[in-house]
Parts: structure tokens; sequence; C-alpha cells
């Protein structure tokens, strides 16, 4: 059962990590427990519950007769997806979409040439049913299926890689993709040549092509900071 000060932490905590990342709480501020509880019209255990959340992800840190310090962005835990989430809501944006599309460029080819190599046979199954899925969707402005099949493909070659370290990203991969949806930085229609990149990564794997596989994920991603270009510059 949801106590109403536990439906109040996601309130309090989403207002927050939006006004550090967004910079309205430049690096260096002090927030003092009283005062945010009097803000927020919540108790002082909510916002020490909500205060280590934030700990945890390194926005601020807690000093002993100071109070809860924000701290700088060179500080903060940059791969949490709440992060990113509350980043991309902001009016950075466009730097942080530019910023981890080049960070899934460096990595998702190489993924992908991975995956050709590892690939069981369900997910090589898999990939091919999200890429048949990205192209069933892909007119009459279904965005928000689309997205659902274009998730599930990028976990599946991540996964598939077998590096733990890039399957780890597939929640950052999600938050990338589902904050271009959501703030409109897509097209009405996904780019047909790109939903036919992803059928023919998804045939590249299947074969065991590693070298295509991952050229053909480049190609994906060189068009995505294209449109990003157009979109936010």
């Amino acid at each position: 059962m949801t106590t109403p000060a536990q439906g109040l932490h996601p309130h309090v905590l989403t207002a927050l990590g939006l006004a550090i990342t967004a910079g309205e709480y430049p690096p260096g501020s002090v927030l003092r427990t009283d005062e945010l509880s009097q803000r927020f019209d919540v108790s002082r255990t909510v916002v020490r519950e909500v205060v280590r959340v934030l700990e945890s992800m390194h926005l601020v840190e807690s000093r002993r007769r100071v109070g809860v310090i924000v701290l700088p962005t060179a500080s903060w835990n940059v791969y949490d997806p709440q992060v990113i989430r509350w980043r991309l809501a902001g009016a950075d944006r466009p730097r942080q979409l530019r910023s981890l599309t080049v960070l899934r460029s460096a990595v998702e080819p190489v993924a992908a040439g991975l995956a050709a190599a590892h690939a069981t046979p369900e997910q090589c199954r898999e990939l091919t049913e999200q890429a048949l899925g990205m192209v069933a969707t892909s007119r009459g402005r279904q965005l928000e299926a689309y997205l659902v099949h274009d998730i599930a493909f990028h976990r599946v070659v991540l996964n598939a890689s077998g590096n733990e370290m890039f399957a780890r990203l597939g929640d950052v991969v999600a938050e990338v993709l589902t904050g271009r949806t959501h703030h409109q930085v897509m097209f009405e229609d996904p780019d047909p040549a790109a939903v036919t990149l992803h059928v023919q990564v998804a045939e590249a794997v299947r074969e065991r092509d590693a070298v295509r596989a991952e050229e053909l994920t480049r190609q994906i991603a060189v068009g995505a900071l294209k449109e990003l270009d157009v979109l936010a510059p």
C-alpha cells in the first residue's frame, strides 16, 4: 500500500532533478532540508529520501553543518537513465542528444559486429522480428509503436554482442530513442533508408557477416547525427 509520503517522493525527486540538471541550482548551491520541506510541503523524511537518490546519481553531496551541495556536471552519473531523461527535458537537449548519439556511433557498430559472431538463433530471430516491426510501424505517424520496436532492436544488438559492458548501455540507448520521440526530434515518419538499414543489419547478423553488420550500423549512426543537424541544430 502506498503512503502519502511515498506518493510525494517521485514528484519531489523529479522536480529537484529537473531543476539541478537545468542549472537552476548551479554547482556549489546549498539545498537545505528545512527549506525543501517547506517548498514542496512534504516531511523532512521525504526530502531525505530524495536527497539519498540524488546522491546515488552524484548530483548532490551531503556535508555536515553545511547542507546538501549541488555537484558540478563532471561528477554526475551521466549514464543514469533518469539523469539522461531530465537532461533531455531541459534547454540543453540538443547538445545532450548529440553527445549521446556520438556515444552510440562509437559503441553500436562494434556491438553489431560482435553480435554477428555471438548472437544465438533466438537473438537472430528476435532481431529480425523487431526489424520487421519497425517496417510495419514506419508509416502513418505511428512513432510510439515504432519506438517500441526500435528500442527492442537495439537492446538485442547490445545483448547479443556478448559484452556485458555494451549490454548495460541498453537503458541509455532506450532513453535516447525515447527522448528523440517524446521531444519531437524525429520526423513524422522515420527515414525509410534508416528503416531499411535496420532490416539489413538483422540479415547481416543472421548471416554471421560481422564486417557488414558493423558497417550498416555505422550508417545508421551517421544518419541519426545528420537528422540532429536538421531537427536539433
